[in-house]
């Protein structure tokens, strides 16, 4: 790591001194967090649960097993106590109020900041052919079943009422070369323009000029393209389903692979007529099979459409194993689904829920922010590194970054990075497992009614 970073990272221990968190990362520099608050017109007072106090408790609450406001206040009242300071309240009424004032903004721009940071910082060897590529999938979330998160993401029509629960929809943009998030939307499962392709709209001005989208086949649209395009972008993409090809026509560049115009369809109910009468008639757009010799895939070929229209700087070959790294988006989103349990939120308002989302999309990104760091220390990629391994390494070392002096810092931050570093993603080519699990569920009663129907229920026969 080099002086300039150790220097950060020596810089925030000494901020986190006086506030609960951990120096997991070089990236959220105290002074950009301050002007962040600031900007968004958040009002310093002196208090237990300060903006800072709150943000940094509320990232190690994502950041632990159960995600309990009880714990999160229990580990600031140890901290606290750790460092000579006189312990704050056990009651969790406090710090659940202090989370309420969080301003949404704030966070919202810490997320994309950390990112553009990491992206900016990341070495060429990291990207493809020497350009950005960014990744884009969608996941659904659970919440409690209130009577407000109901209103804002109501649950699916097979569910009956009362006895299901509310889902949220979110579409990321996350980075090949860091795996960082640089931007998500959030929205309901239900109704019109909630599909994944209405969200990416709303991510589109995140995209800059020359990067690479990748994504499935649900992006592969006419008016999805064409708006990249207007922005500089290119994309590739599996085909629609639905969308007819014929390598007999259009203008050859090799076997199954050829330039074709797409004609512009009639306008959708989402477009308006000003943004329909400025995007072209047709689009050029390349067209190629890409056979899959994998066994035990569902697939054994794929039709890919993309505007990287050069054939000799980019080959059919190289378009089919870039196409086979979107893969990495679904590791990513069950990284933050599954290992940081991010699958069933545990906020009661759409307020904030969207406040739990974002703050899981910042500890994610200080994870890979180390893993970046430990990357480039140790000669190798982010991609490689394990992001559970990473996880739980910084989860040991982290007490000790808080509470060790300064003459030690340097050699444990080191020593962190250096077991983050050996924490390597299997080389498993090829690698087929049957989308099934062993362990049997445990057998419990399910419920037919309203719980609170149940209990009364309960009651007049006892």
């Amino acid at each position: 790591m080099s002086k300039m970073t150790h220097l950060r990272v020596f810089e925030q221990i000494n901020f986190l001194r006086n506030r609960p968190a951990t120096a997991f990362s070089d990236l959220l520099d105290p002074k950009c967090v301050e002007e962040v608050f600031r900007a968004e017109g958040v009002r310093y007072r002196d208090r237990v649960f300060s903006p800072y106090v709150t943000l940094w408790t509320f990232l190690t609450q994502v950041l632990s097993l159960d995600h309990c406001c009880r714990a999160a206040v229990a580990r600031l009242i140890a901290y606290r106590t750790a460092c000579g300071q006189k312990p704050c309240s056990a009651d969790t009424g406090a710090y659940c109020k202090a989370r309420q004032r969080l301003a949404l903004n704030a966070i919202t721009r810490l997320v994309r900041s950390t990112a553009s940071e990491l992206d900016q910082r990341a070495p060429s060897k990291w990207l493809w052919k020497g350009r950005e590529v960014l990744l884009v999938d969608g996941a659904t979330l659970s919440m409690p079943d209130t009577a407000a998160n109901q209103s804002a993401f109501p649950q699916s029509k097979s569910q009956a009422p009362g006895l299901g629960f509310p889902f949220a929809r979110i579409v990321a943009l996350i980075s090949f070369a860091t795996g960082t998030m640089r931007d998500l939307a959030i929205g309901p499962c239900k109704g019109k323009e909630t599909g994944e392709t209405a969200l990416l709209r709303d991510l589109l001005t995140r995209l800059q000029g020359r990067e690479i989208l990748l994504g499935d086949r649900y992006f592969a649209s006419y008016f999805g393209i064409a708006l990249l395009a207007q922005r500089g972008v290119d994309g590739l993409f599996r085909m629609h389903q639905l969308r007819k090809y014929d390598f007999r026509r259009g203008v050859r560049l090799g076997i199954c692979d050829h330039v074709v115009n797409w004609v512009k369809p009639q306008r959708p109910v989402w477009m308006s007529r000003e943004l329909y009468d400025r995007l072209p008639e047709t689009l050029v757009i390349r067209e190629l099979r890409v056979s899959v010799h994998e066994p035990g895939f569902r697939i054994d070929e794929l039709v890919l459409v993309t505007t990287l229209l050069d054939p000799l700087a980019y080959s059919k070959d190289e378009l089919g194993q870039l196409y086979f790294e979107r893969w990495n988006v679904e590791l990513d989103l069950r990284s933050i689904k599954c290992v940081m349990r991010m699958d069933v939120l545990r906020c009661e308002t759409p307020e904030m829920v969207a406040k739990e989302i974002w703050v899981h999309a910042l500890a994610y990104n200080l994870i890979r922010g180390v893993m970046a760091a430990a990357a480039e220390a140790h000669d190798t990629e982010p991609r490689r590194i394990s992001f559970t391994g990473t996880l739980q390494t910084i989860s040991a070392f982290r007490d000790m970054l808080n509470l060790t002096r300064p003459e030690t810092q340097e050699t444990l931050i080191n020593t962190m990075l250096e077991a983050i570093a050996s924490h390597k993603v299997g080389n498993r080519p090829g690698r087929v497992e049957p989308r099934a699990i062993k362990r049997r569920p445990k057998q419990h009663a399910l419920l037919r009614e309203p719980r609170q129907k149940a209990r009364n229920r309960l009651l007049q026969s006892a």
